[in-house]
């Protein structure tokens, strides 16, 4: 910041118009102010002290014009009186910049005192010399800030919601609206820093998971700042940053004994429609939304396998929306329970999907069959599509010992997702001990 010393370089209008003897608002009147470059400091015009005696020379100008004009007699010197005694002769030194001798071309040449030192400066516009004075005194104009919210609503709309699939979309949409907006409203992106960061997840309630939403969705969105150069650094990757909450619960498989009454009693289930897909949900690998996704050509009795082309998700909940498997690895042909097959048998399919004929079934209508099918089999818990797929890949890993077998009937691109998410074991900690026990005595 640099300070323009008033009493040497710049004066008021008050001032200006006691120097020639005129009232202050005649002379803002004068056709000639309009000519007058002037700036605004705290509410005041200010007027540099050279470009006033240019002004006041054009007034005498004026004046002797007007009097040739009409007649009257002029002046005893032919020539007008120029008023350059009005400022110190040691404001006439040459230019700093190279301008020497050629500063009276100029119409502004003042000197200003920058960090003590006086510099002179010659322009020919207010803003040629405040341009000038911001490069002498190393000030750059401060950079332009990007809000917040407009910076990540732009990112969404442009690189994340055309490229992502429609639920991963809807749930990134739903992290701005209900933590990173509100979290960072009024700063800027320049303003954010692992300070802030760590007030958004210290603030956030709910399990781990749900902050590690957020965090997907941030981190990208700082990311894109880093390399648009609007931060050095994202702050989200700082060792300070911790992200802290409690542990989502696991998915509990149903016990054996579960398992064993529910597939015993689905021919007690009313609906042909439901006990096929009691059938297919319980005794196979499936997410939801492969079963949903199912077309009648896909079950293949003849050969006893089941292709997965397809899935139906549901991004608003109950609009369902046909798309491609999950991963690369969902896209598979997985072998058919013989279990299943009299009552994949009793079902007349008809339509493009197995289950729901033209248009596959909502979340809703899923959740009502569920609801049947706990009421006609007299089960005393929820029937809960999600345990099906833990219950089965947990017994299949547990009769098998082979988690590439387990992987690839799961779909699953590793086997480290199959063993962290889906196998849960059934052995006990006495199960374990006997099985040590009976190695090392033998």
């Amino acid at each position: 910041m640099f300070f323009l010393p008033l009493a040497d370089d710049v004066c008021t209008i008050v001032n200006a118009s006691e120097v020639i003897r005129l009232d202050p608002q005649n002379f803002l009147q004068n056709p000639l102010f309009s000519e007058l470059e002037s700036i605004e400091v705290g509410g005041k015009v200010l007027i540099f002290q050279g470009i006033l005696g240019n002004f006041i020379e054009k007034l005498v100008k004026s004046c002797y014009n007007d009097i040739r004009d009409s007649g009257g007699s002029p002046p005893m010197s032919q020539e007008p009186r120029h008023l350059d005694n009005c400022i110190a002769q040691s404001d006439c030194m040459p230019s700093l910049e190279g301008d020497s001798g050629m500063a009276t071309k100029h119409k502004i040449n003042q000197y200003i005192t920058i960090n003590g030192v006086k510099r002179w400066i010659t322009a020919d516009t207010m803003q040629e010399f405040a341009e000038k004075v911001i490069k002498l005194s190393g000030t750059a104009p401060e950079p332009q800030k990007h809000p917040f919210d407009e910076y990540a609503w732009n990112w969404f709309n442009i690189y994340s919601k055309p490229t992502v699939a429609t639920v991963t979309a809807t749930t990134y949409e739903r992290q701005l609206r209900a933590y990173l907006v509100p979290a960072f409203q009024g700063l800027a992106v320049e303003d954010i820093g692992p300070d802030e960061v760590q007030r958004l997840f210290n603030g956030m309630s709910g399990a781990k998971t749900t902050k590690d939403k957020a965090r997907m969705v941030l981190n990208q969105i700082l990311d894109a700042a880093v390399e648009d150069k609007l931060i050095s650094s994202n702050p989200l990757k700082s060792r300070r940053v911790k992200i802290t909450g409690k542990a989502s619960k696991a998915t509990p498989p149903y016990t054996v004994e579960q398992m064993r009454y529910l597939i015993q009693h689905i021919g007690d289930i009313q609906s042909p429609v439901d006990r096929a897909y009691m059938a297919l949900q319980a005794l196979h690998p499936l997410r939801l939304e492969e079963v949903l996704g199912l077309a009648p050509e896909d079950i293949d009795c003849d050969n006893m396998t089941i292709h997965i082309r397809r899935a139906v998700t549901h991004p608003t909940r109950n609009q369902p929306e046909v798309k491609d498997t999950k991963t690369e690895s969902s896209h598979r042909t997985i072998g058919l329970s013989s279990l299943a097959v009299p009552y994949l048998q009793q079902l007349e399919a008809a339509g493009a999907f197995l289950f729901g004929g033209d248009k596959p079934l909502s979340y809703t209508q899923v959740r009502k069959m569920c609801q049947r099918i706990q009421r006609d089999t007299g089960f005393t818990e929820n029937i809960t599509p999600i345990r099906f797929r833990t219950t089965v890949l947990t017994d299949l890993y547990d009769q098998t010992k082979d988690i590439k077998l387990a992987q690839a009937a799961a779909g699953h691109t590793t086997s480290a997702m199959t063993l962290k998410y889906y196998v849960k074991g059934r052995e006990t900690s006495s199960e374990a001990v006997a099985a040590v026990d009976r190695l090392y005595s033998a």
